[in-house]
């Protein structure tokens, strides 16, 4: 922006005053009026009640990072998705190979029912999955990879560092387990889509024109989530195309693994790294802020829009307490802004539960207490700042803890200190609970309820045709079902993922019923207490 100057109307202002005499207030006003706004000085100069950054005089381009990825969060599109694979609905986006990705959108297509996607979406209502492996047809396809890509609407060019910030959307551990996200790049538009005709291509650098720009292993911990992450990179060409989703690498889960994107922003590295940060814990006696220094750049620093006078370096020099900051920096006439910084004094609360045995005491700041009941105190921590600590104070006579088990017939719950026991029923121990206060144990044991069926009758008639394993909601996996006939030939073996498909062994081999007759099993399976057994028996085929 253009700042003016008004050093050279205060000689007529002055004139105006020694002749008019009375007049000259009236004078003045009129003047002032038609003045510029200085927008460093902390003054309201033109006297219309707006000072430095909050007056439209001083308007300022705000530096934020803009995506060279065209509609970076799908919101753009040409149609509603109806089904999966309709990539094509989102404006500047491509199917950039064969298996293909879904865009997700409540206007129509919300997405497979087993792989659903974490909600609120980060940035508006569309977002893309994608699987890395698959089941089709019964069988995993290890190298079954789907890819999103765009024709960027400005190239990356060569040895300039830039940053992909996005995010990434989990279901669950077992469908979206950790991934090493991989984005990819090629110097022509025309390069996409790549493999054509050729499911099983994997990643684009399988084809030709393609390089694998960076890579970020992420996780959702184990839970429906999104996760925001990124990725710096350095191409050593100029880049016109990227594509991105999973590694190279085989697939290892042998199912399917579904993940989500959203709000995909690339931009060189300066628009992303020139913000303001902070110095110091901001609870600190010393803390203060900073934006990176640069050579040739004049900076200013605003609270509230308003000119902190002085503070024309890349460090501020004091904290001026809570309000929002920002840093105008000049350099050959052209003017910037950092983003706003909203600098708020943290007030942490903590909610306290405290169990004392009968002759003990809580200190909570000065106060010593000893009585059960709800306390209030305002503490500060080790970095300053205020902590409110809400605490509930519960004074402890004699205690008795109930614990709720299950065990199989022939197996010991030594889950009570020293104590074991080995058959369903309830169980008064004493002893001295985690605290140290006397305590009493109620144990409730019960035996888990899973049944093996030892005959069943695969024919066809809809009534006991399959064998499976049943349990109740403490039944959690079925991790292996083998099942051999006399002679030893094994006749099915089942995964987790083939068992929850197929339901259990249907009785047959290679598509034909097995003759009538005793069959050994061996199973493993996994219950709510995380053990995984183990289990031998035989069961009648009866035709």
């Amino acid at each position: 922006m253009t700042f003016k100057y008004v050093n050279i109307i205060l000689p007529i202002v002055t004139l105006v005053i020694l002749i008019v005499g009375v007049g000259s207030l009236l004078s003045f006003s009129t003047v002032n009026s038609q003045m510029m706004e200085d927008c460093s000085n902390a003054l309201d100069d033109d006297g219309d009640g707006l000072i430095d950054l909050n007056d439209p005089d001083c308007t300022c381009e705000i530096l934020v990072p803009e995506s060279l990825i065209p509609n970076p969060s799908f919101e753009e599109s040409t149609c509603c998705p109806v089904q999966r694979s309709m990539l094509n609905c989102a404006v500047g986006w491509v199917q950039a190979s064969e298996p293909t990705t879904d865009l997700i959108h409540p206007c129509g297509w919300t997405g497979w029912d087993v792989h659903f996607p974490p909600t609120p979406f980060p940035d508006g209502e569309a977002i893309v999955g994608f699987a890395n492996g698959r089941i089709g047809g019964g069988f995993a396809e290890y190298n079954w990879k789907e890819y999103a890509g765009a024709c960027l609407t400005g190239p990356l060019k060569a040895n300039t560092e830039y940053r992909f910030e996005f995010y990434i959307g989990f279901t669950s551990e077992a469908f979206s387990p950790t991934l090493d996200v991989t984005f990819f790049g090629t110097t022509d538009c025309d390069n996409l889509p790549f493999g054509i005709g050729n499911p099983d291509l994997g990643c684009p650098t399988n084809g030709p024109n393609w390089q694998k720009l960076g890579s970020k292993t992420v996780g959702g911990g184990g839970g429906s989530a999104w996760v925001k992450t990124e990725i710096t990179i350095t191409p050593i060409v100029d880049i016109n195309a990227i594509a991105i989703g999973p590694p190279c690498e085989r697939s290892s889960a042998g199912r399917t693994t579904y993940y989500f994107f959203d709000n995909l922003v690339l931009a060189d590295l300066r628009s992303f790294e020139f913000q303001i940060s902070e110095v110091n814990h901001p609870c600190a006696d010393d803390f203060t802020l900073s934006v990176p220094e640069e050579d040739n750049i004049d900076y200013q620093w605003y609270k509230d829009g308003i000119a902190l006078v002085g503070e024309t370096a890349p460090l501020l020099s004091q904290n001026y307490g809570e309000g929002e900051y920002q840093v105008r920096t000049m350099s050959d006439g052209s003017c910037l802004l950092t983003q706003v910084y909203d600098f708020r004094i943290p007030v942490l609360e903590n909610v306290l539960d405290v169990s004392l045995c009968n002759d003990e005491v809580f200190e909570l700041g000065s106060t010593i207490i000893s009585e059960s009941g709800n306390y209030i105190d305002t503490l500060k921590n080790s970095n300053n700042c205020d902590s409110i600590v809400n605490l509930t104070v519960t004074v402890l006579s004699e205690l008795m803890d109930t614990v709720v088990a299950k065990i199989f017939e022939g197996e010991t719950f030594g889950g009570v200190e020293q104590n074991s026991f080995d058959a369903a029923g309830t169980y008064n121990v004493n002893l001295m609970n985690s605290i140290g206060c006397d305590s009493m144990v109620h144990l409730q044991l019960d035996y888990y309820n899973v049944f093996i069926p030892n005959v069943f009758s695969p024919n066809g008639d809809g009534r006991n045709d399959q064998f499976i394993i049943l349990g109740g909601a403490d039944l959690t996996e079925i991790k292996t079902l083998d099942i051999f006939d006399r002679w030893g030939q094994q006749v099915y073996s089942g995964t987790y993922d083939q068992i929850l498909d197929d339901g259990g062994w249907d009785g047959r081999l290679n598509g034909s019923y097995v003759e009538q007759g005793i069959y050994s099993y061996i199973t493993t399976f996994e219950m709510d207490d995380g053990i995984t057994r183990k289990f031998v028996g035989s069961v009648l085929v009866q035709r």
